[in-house]
């Protein structure tokens, strides 16, 4: 069995691979472009959110079982033209959940205490201690959308801040579930407008697509708060800008863009936004479990073909 690795996975799972007799191709340092030159002969591809996986690249490897993402999100591979072709497309939705919802709780702190604004103006020389004066999440209604395994996560920690949390999802979940986390269910509409910070944690499709826009960021409460660790395409950048720059959101703090590597932005402009790079699963801890659960499950479906 060969397996082609596209993007940089934890060594473990590397090793669990090798442990298992398979051959590995390390094609994670040529550019992205020369990927199907290289995968031929490869019985399964691994990849993160940076190679695409598109109808090309999948016809470039005729012996292809297998496709493993290490992450959650979907959206780089074209899944339904892999299932066309009998390819098995496997992911690892629960292995970076923690390190996601501890960044969506870092923003929300950093957005509130204006944390970068006051990193940016110190190390410039300056002494901004009254322009950072922030607020408390204590007492906040935090608003979830999404309520898969970020979203518990997110609802699990912020208990412990004090704020009462609620949240919208097309699946609700049993009651059990809600009494467990302490949430409570909202329909959308409702959400937006009781909310002090919105948390968004859904994958990107045709449904979510600008879930976030003009006419929903007027339906939420004046010095409300937008954070978004899922998907860029989810939020309208323009409308967001606008309504930082107006006053109508106290602040924002994005992970994630609607094209990436964010390179230029309107929004470098506001002091009210935390951009950080798509790091949500960059820790150590998930990226481990994230590269160790890859190689297991593409390991599996390799031995089932």
């Amino acid at each position: 069995m060969k397996v082609a690795i596209c993007d940089p996975i934890a060594k473990e799972g590397v090793e669990f691979l090798k442990s298992k007799g398979v051959e590995v191709v390390d094609l994670t340092e040529i550019p992205k472009e020369e990927i199907p030159k290289h995968i031929g002969d490869v019985d399964a591809l691994i990849v993160r959110s940076a190679t695409k996986v598109r109808k090309e690249m999948i016809d470039s490897a005729p012996n292809l079982k297998v496709i493993g993402r290490a992450g959650v999100g979907l959206d780089n591979i074209d899944v339904e033209y892999a299932k066309s072709k009998g390819i098995k497309v496997v992911n690892t939705p629960g292995a970076t959940s923690i390190s996601v919802a501890e960044l969506a709780i870092g923003l929300m702190l950093a957005v509130y205490r204006k944390i970068a604004y006051g990193d940016r103006e110190t190390r410039a020389g300056n002494w901004p201690k009254k322009k950072c004066k922030g607020m408390e999440l204590y007492g906040k209604t935090v608003g979830i959308i999404g309520f898969g395994r970020i979203g518990r996560e997110v609802a699990r920690r912020i208990r412990a801040f004090g704020c009462k949390a609620i949240y919208y999802d097309i699946h609700r979940p049993p009651r059990e579930v809600e009494e467990e986390l302490g949430v409570e269910y909202r329909e959308l509409e409702d959400l937006l407008r009781e909310s002090d910070i919105i948390t968004i944690h859904v994958p990107l499709t045709p449904q979510t697509k600008h879930l976030i826009n003009e006419e929903r960021i007027a339906k939420m409460k004046d010095g409300a708060v937008i954070i978004n660790t899922s998907r860029g395409g989810v939020v309208d950048e323009d409308a967001l800008y606008n309504a930082l720059k107006s006053g109508k959101l106290y602040g924002a703090a994005l992970d994630v863009y609607e094209n990436e590597p964010l390179k230029e932005s309107k929004l470098f402009e506001l002091d009210n936004i935390v951009l950080t790079p798509h790091i949500g699963a960059q820790t150590k801890e998930g990226q481990k479990r994230a590269g160790v659960e890859i190689a297991e499950k593409v390991y599996e479906e390799l031995m089932k073909s």
